[in-house]
């Protein structure tokens, strides 16, 4: 069953799920998206003497476990910047291998690739340039001009919104008439601000362009961005 505080939102001809762990479930596949994993990001900063808990990928994967029991999820879709470097796969820890293995061995599991990823990668799965699903790309980082509706990731999206005297920032969707960029659900991930002009111009051509911030009850709509009037 699908959790309470997962919301539906309209893109694409399609209703999606959102939720606060940062993935979107897509019911009419069954499947659970998520984007920016950049698993083992922790060791990877151990190598150059930058010293982080070294749990980062056990904790990005429990959390898609638990969402996709949670939904009921046949398919898991990876948006890209899987590992965060090549050598990622081999610096697994055995926890954190063991359930990845179980993942891939019980659910669809697809990485599409990003600029992080080899093309041929090491973790179980299917490794794809790209996905077509009803109409709809799914790749890692948004092609302007693309005539087909799009989902990808790549900008990890943050929203920036004042609130009782400060400044509140959380990750968020972000959404024109065909394009949608996922926020970043690994553990150990930054973000760009949501009205950047480099999301502005990711998502291309449009009409307007909206932050998507789920909360307990909705998926609450931010305007970023209008096209002016000829």
């Amino acid at each position: 069953m699908v959790p309470l505080s997962f919301a539906p939102f309209e893109f694409a001809g399609h209703e999606w799920l959102m939720g606060p762990a940062r993935a979107l479930f897509w019911p009419a596949e069954r499947a659970l998206l998520v984007a920016d994993l950049h698993l083992e990001k922790a060791s990877w900063f151990a190598r150059t003497g930058q010293m982080l808990p070294p749990y980062d990928s056990r904790e990005t994967l429990g959390r898609i476990d638990a969402l996709a029991r949670a939904t009921n999820a046949a398919r898991v879709l990876c948006l890209g910047d899987n590992f965060h470097d090549a050598q990622g796969p081999a610096r697994l820890d055995a926890v954190a291998a063991d359930l990845l293995a179980d993942l891939a061995h019980r659910l669809d599991w697809v990485w599409i690739t990003g600029n992080h990823d080899e093309k041929d990668g090491a973790a179980p799965g299917t490794m794809l340039p790209e996905v077509a699903l009803r109409g709809i790309v799914l790749r890692h980082e948004a092609r302007p001009g693309e005539p087909a509706p799009e989902l990808s990731g790549h900008f990890h999206p943050r929203l920036r919104v004042p609130a009782r005297g400060r400044t509140v920032t959380r990750p968020c969707a972000v959404m024109s008439e065909r394009k949608l960029i996922l926020p970043a659900f690994g553990a150990l991930t930054g973000g760009l601000d949501a009205a950047h002009p480099a999301l502005i111009a990711a998502l291309q051509p449009a009409q307007t362009i909206t932050a998507l911030v789920p909360t307990a009850a909705r998926v609450a709509h931010f305007p970023l961005w209008r096209a002016q009037a000829a």
